[in-house]
């Protein structure tokens, strides 16, 4: 799937590839740090980047994530797409029912698939977490998870390669 996506984005510049993978749900910081890395970018770049990118949706997200839910609900195939995606997000989700803020960021900073910041901003509105609780505790977890994989890349135990097979 990553694949078909960078040859979507094959013409642009390699440092807006970066920021959008980094902003997919896809992939998020997993995919992205990696990428720019695979592309011989420096860490700190590769890591400012990805960020940047996976902390681009989440303001509007924040805020749309719950109406725009609300209404594709209305029809058949999305309504199953979202009780899927609930369903998901509420079963790792003890630690933000117990933690709430710090929880979600918790949360948010393990790099593990459906623990990214677009599962936060899931959990975030499905636990009716305030809007600036909810917008810092996604940002420092994003932060933390930036910093895990940066850290696992230049140790070597994440390449690109492992992120596309």
């Amino acid at each position: 799937m990553l694949n078909i996506i960078l040859e979507w984005l094959k013409g642009i510049p390699k440092d807006y590839a970066v920021m959008i993978v980094g902003a997919l749900p896809i992939s998020e910081l997993r995919g992205a740090i990696p990428l720019a890395l695979s592309w011989g970018m420096p860490l700190a770049k590769a890591f400012t980047l990805s960020v940047i990118g996976n902390l681009s949706f989440i303001i509007p997200a924040l805020f749309l994530f719950e109406p725009v839910s609300r209404l594709l609900r209305k029809f058949k195939i999305w309504s199953g797409f979202f009780d899927w995606v609930f369903e998901n997000t509420k079963k790792k989700a003890d630690v933000i029912q117990k933690y709430e803020a710090l929880g979600l960021a918790i949360f948010v900073a393990i790099p593990l698939p459906m623990t990214g910041a677009w599962s936060g901003v899931i959990a975030a509105t499905l636990f009716k977490i305030k809007f600036r609780y909810a917008f810092v505790a996604i940002t420092l977890g994003v932060i933390c998870a930036g910093l895990i994989v940066a850290a696992l890349c230049a140790l070597g135990m994440i390449s690109w390669k492992a992120v596309v097979n």
